[in-house]
């Protein structure tokens, strides 16, 4: 993983680029690159806030080495990241808890993007050395999101995230394949632990650097 700096628009932003290589598959939900495929990169690139560029992939193909990848975005500080890792399984977590937003809201409630900005958006990347069938890449995204929930509520986020979060789990495309990828499989609670101590160290020194 690489940390970078450019300027846009006179601010100077972070991204955060991992280099792969061929010979690996991601699940993720970011707009880069999203779905499960092939992928020899992830990019977190940081955004001003209120970003309103209206071609955010052009933008990301435009910021990422080229070829197949993946791409998110945050307005969070990307160098303030947060590493944890498991028995092989390696988590990054990028944490700014913008506005708390639960994923069961009222119809008709607010639109989290209508509150007072602050830097939001959890973006977590997950690396692993072992390959996982497509159900199993589909059981652990469930599981980071559910890591993320339970760090999220120990540190007493109102939320179970925020309105634009991003999640990527990257594996090997060849080789036995794990079947599950649960929080109480071999694989799924290492992908837990990893994310749960990422998030909780993330979402705390966010909270030390803003007023709750």
């Amino acid at each position: 993983m690489k940390l970078s700096y450019r300027v846009e628009d006179g601010v100077e932003l972070g991204s955060l680029l991992w280099r792969f290589g061929p010979g690996h598959r991601t699940i993720s939900s970011a707009m880069l690159g999203g779905g499960i495929g092939p992928c020899e990169w992830v990019l977190n690139a940081q955004v001003v806030a209120g970003y309103a560029r209206m071609d955010p992939v052009d933008h990301l193909i435009e910021l990422g080495p080229g070829g197949a990848g993946v791409g998110m975005m945050t307005a969070a500080s990307v160098d303030r990241f947060e590493r944890a890792a498991d028995g092989g399984a390696e988590a990054v977590a990028t944490v700014g808890l913008r506005v708390p937003t639960w994923a069961a809201a009222p119809e008709g409630a607010a639109d989290p993007e209508l509150a007072p900005i602050r830097v939001g958006t959890i973006n977590i990347v997950v690396a692993l050395p072992v390959a996982m069938t497509d159900a199993a890449l589909v059981n652990a995204v469930m599981t980071v999101t559910e890591a993320k929930s339970q760090a999220l509520q120990e540190v007493g986020f109102p939320g179970t995230g925020t309105a634009s979060d991003a999640v990527c789990v990257v594996v090997p495309s060849h080789g036995p394949e794990e079947l599950f990828g649960g929080p109480r499989s071999e694989w799924g609670a290492r992908i837990a632990r990893s994310v749960h101590a990422a998030v909780r160290r993330g979402a705390e020194a966010w909270y030390s650097n803003h007023a709750k």
